[in-house]
């Protein structure tokens, strides 16, 4: 969340609430005591950064810096204050010495909130392409934008929420709920990112719920209602920090801790992950930035390893941090640290010749609605990539008979809400524009959605359970909602796209994109309904399926021999109410793909591309299938101290599913193309590398010991197109470690094959990938190694064993 301080201003005269809250001060006292303390290990002194690889030169001048700096001008850096521009915060200036502060903003799917911008198919979009090449490709056209306006960080990319929850409201931002999925993706993400501009991977570590994320900030006298996520070692390093690892690895600037607490200490005070995990065991060297508000002590928050609280700090400011460096209470060096980690991210924008460097936010206007220079900072060559990238991310999940791809049709009937854009995109004085959420302007039942209604749900300060609507009535759906929505520079819809194909084709279209109790012209070839599933930063979702958009599809089927769904949705969209239906012939999980949805739609619906999208989730048949991974925790009895043990550990998603013995109705990896693969020539090879049951202590550098990247096995495989039809396969290998799930993702590849033709893949197993956690750290465990090669985690094609 990233609130401007007119934005918080504007929301305590809007809303005024009562606390409605009856516990004297002695009992929050003790309640306090009781959980706050002691449930989180303690990790000190912050490990100082040494300025590592690439950021060696960078360091040695931010060094020679900040000994020149005072200690008030140290501590003014390293809070947020008052902007002329629009970025979502800026930090302090030290002008006797020429810093002009840096401008961080949103978000990780693009620049939000402004003009002169592209709209990206969100994180969950690059997902579903599985394309290692175009999560790179995105991010460095998303990061010379950035460049181009004026940001010194972008606030992204997204790797928490991993996704534990079905429901979880931010889990568009991400990639995958697989951890290794999302790893790979992320790390050449903030590759791209960083030829441009610095990234700020987020939100470190356990926030997979909005649900009380933090105490209510429009309630006046409200106590602590802020969730804490308690997570075991084995379970935190597995599966939630295993992609900031590759993040860190990759060379990620910065990193955002978040609002929730961790083991009941909060994540911008924890000094356990900040200090031990994130700064000590991963080698992290940039610096540690707040979430929006999310700092809630002074000394606590600095000892513990944070550098910068946004966007801004009634602990630090005014001197208050050098202050406490003056009475013994924070040492000299971890001031000192907090600036250097802040001013070599200065320097590293000059090594990319960033005009950041020396004017922050200049092509980011205070306001849209004042006059202003447009600053346009597209690149006409990332068209390609941004359509690849929409085109890739959308997921064939069911085709009868081959009803798709179209060939030229006669005559197409359309329908769905989700057919045709937002009837407005241009800013406006409330916030929806802004927050992606223009086509998002009422409730399922009519009931319109106010901005202040919104604003308070977004800080947390409306009962646990209230949402904002699960579905977006108002227009297509290409991006989520909230602080990492993209604002686009133009909407192409559906049935923009399919205007135009009519009309090289000469088909004739009918369509009725307003009312949910439709008639069909009978002489239709096809009909396709477009629905989509909404959600938003500051609350979770209400459903994974709602009845009316439901009930559309039904209806429609029952005039229509061939229907076919298309669906765009911020996360797990449950089908099973019509999926069977024989009148049902194609389903598409279109995610969103940014402002290109329609081309991009088009372009796989009439074959001039196969399907090559897998799903980075599981879709159940049903609720109750997801157990206790469905929906956020709530508050029992009183609103305080929301406890969220994560006692499932490891086994979220596919890995419950199979444990439990559930059969999903779609599982991960899972996706159609208009073609056939076989596999065949599995090998497997093992490396001369060490295999001792701990990490040997070799070089330490980002993203910690290089030994765990040391390869251990190398497997090979080959895959044949024996259809007609060119297309991409995803090959997948999933691998049983001794004592864990029966499957986990350790190996991932996209080809693009032709007709007859069989492409090679080769993955190498590095020890990380065959470790377990322990308490003395990655342990590779001596025993057999189940491997299974397929297309997704249920259909596997090909099986061997390593022994270790």
């Amino acid at each position: 969340m990233h609130l401007t301080t007119p934005l918080l201003t504007l929301g305590l005269a809007l809303i005024d609430l009562a606390s409605g809250q009856n516990l004297s001060v002695a009992q929050a006292a003790n309640l306090e005591h009781y959980w706050s303390y002691g449930r989180s290990a303690p990790y000190y002194p912050t490990p100082q950064a040494s300025g590592r690889g690439e950021w060696s030169t960078a360091y040695a001048k931010a060094k020679a810096f900040v000994g020149q700096m005072t200690d008030f001008e140290k501590n003014n850096i390293t809070y947020g204050q008052a902007s002329t521009t629009g970025c979502s915060g800026v930090s302090g200036t030290v002008p006797r010495l020429g810093f002009p502060g840096l401008c961080l903003a949103d978000s990780g799917n693009g620049v939000r909130g402004t003009d002169g911008v592209n709209g990206y198919p969100a994180g969950l979009h690059a997902g579903a392409s599985w394309n290692q090449d175009l999560a790179y490709d995105r991010a460095l056209y998303m990061g010379e934008e950035f460049k181009n306006k004026g940001v010194s960080v972008a606030l992204g990319p997204v790797v928490g929420p991993l996704g534990k929850l079905a429901r979880g409201g931010r889990n568009w931002e991400g990639f995958s709920n697989d951890p290794y999925l999302s790893g790979k993706l992320v790390y050449e993400s903030v590759l791209g990112l960083e030829k441009n501009v610095m990234s700020c991977v987020k939100h470190f570590i356990g926030n997979e719920q909005e649900t009380n994320r933090i105490p209510p900030a429009l309630i006046r006298g409200a106590q602590n209602q802020s969730l804490s996520t308690n997570i075991d070692p084995k379970t935190e390093h597995e599966l939630y920090v295993w992609p900031f690892q590759d993040a860190i690895r990759a060379g990620a600037a910065s990193v955002m801790c978040s609002y929730s607490k961790f083991n009941n200490s909060y994540g911008c005070q924890n000094s356990y992950n900040m200090n031990g995990v994130l700064k000590g065991e991963l080698g992290f060297q940039g610096f540690v930035v707040s979430d929006w508000g999310a700092q809630r002590t002074g000394i606590a928050s600095a000892n513990s390893g944070l550098d910068m609280a946004m966007p801004g700090s009634t602990y630090w400011q005014n001197g208050n941090l050098s202050q406490a460096v003056s009475n013994g209470t924070v040492d000299q060096s971890r001031l000192d640290d907090m600036a250097t980690r802040i001013i070599a991210t200065w320097y590293r924008l000059e090594e990319l010749n960033s005009p950041a460097f020396e004017n922050p936010g200049f092509g980011l206007p205070a306001s849209l609605l004042e006059p202003h220079t447009l600053v346009d900072a597209r690149n006409p060559d990332s068209a390609d990539t941004i359509l690849q990238i929409a085109v890739e991310g959308h997921v064939l999940v069911k085709n009868v008979n081959n009803t798709l791809p179209l060939n030229k049709p006669k005559f197409l009937s359309l329908f769905g809400y989700d057919g045709v854009a937002s009837t407005r995109n241009t800013p406006t004085t409330g916030t929806k524009w802004g927050f992606g959420l223009d086509n998002t302007h009422v409730y399922p039942n009519g009931t319109f959605w106010t901005d202040a209604f919104l604003f308070s749900t977004f800080l947390s300060s409306q009962p646990a359970g209230t949402t904002g609507p699960g579905v977006a009535l108002n227009g297509t759906m290409i991006t989520g909602g909230g602080s990492g929505a993209t604002t686009p520079a133009y909407i192409d819809a559906p049935y923009d796209a399919f205007q135009r194909q009519a009309y090289q084709d000469r088909t004739l279209l009918a369509w009725n994109f307003a009312d949910f109790n439709v008639t069909v012209d009978r002489a239709s070839d096809h009909c396709i309904v477009f629905i989509n599933a909404q959600s938003s930063e500051g609350w979770d979702r209400p459903e994974l399926a709602d009845a009316d958009s439901d009930s559309l599809v039904e209806i429609v089927a029952s005039q229509c021999s061939s229907t076919i769904v298309v669906l765009h949705h911020a996360g797990v969209r449950l089908v099973d109410r019509w999926i069977e239906n024989p009148n049902i012939t194609a389903v598409i999980y279109g995610h969103l793909p940014g402002q290109d949805s329609g081309r991009a739609l088009v372009e796989i619906m009439y074959g001039t591309q196969s399907p090559s999208g897998r799903l980075p989730y599981t879709v159940a048949k049903r609720d109750a299938d997801y157990g206790n991974l469905l929906a956020p925790v709530w508050p029992v009895g009183v609103d305080y101290y929301t406890q969220d043990n994560f006692t499932e550990g490891v086994y979220i998603d596919y890995k419950h599913f199979i444990a439990q013995n559930i059969t999903p109705r779609y599982e991960f990896g899972y996706g159609l193309t208009y073609t056939t693969f076989s596999y065949a020539s599995l090998g497997v090879s093992r490396s001369y590398a060490n295999t001792q049951y701990l990490a040997p202590n070799s070089t330490f550098a980002e993203g910690g010991l290089t030994s765990l990247w040391e390869t251990i096995a190398t497997v090979t495989f080959d895959v044949t197109n024996t259809g007609s039809v060119a297309a991409a396969e995803v090959a997948q290998l999933y691998v049983g470690i001794p004592g864990g799930p029966q499957k986990v993702l350790r190996g991932f590849g996209k080809k693009l094959l032709q007709p007859g033709e069989t492409g090679s893949f080769s993955f190498q197993l590095n020890r990380r990938d065959l470790s377990e956690w322990t308490s003395q750290g990655w342990a590779l465990q001596k025993g057999t190694y189940k491997l299974y090669v397929g297309k997704s985690v249920l259909d596997i094609c090909l099986t061997s064993e390593l022994t270790i």
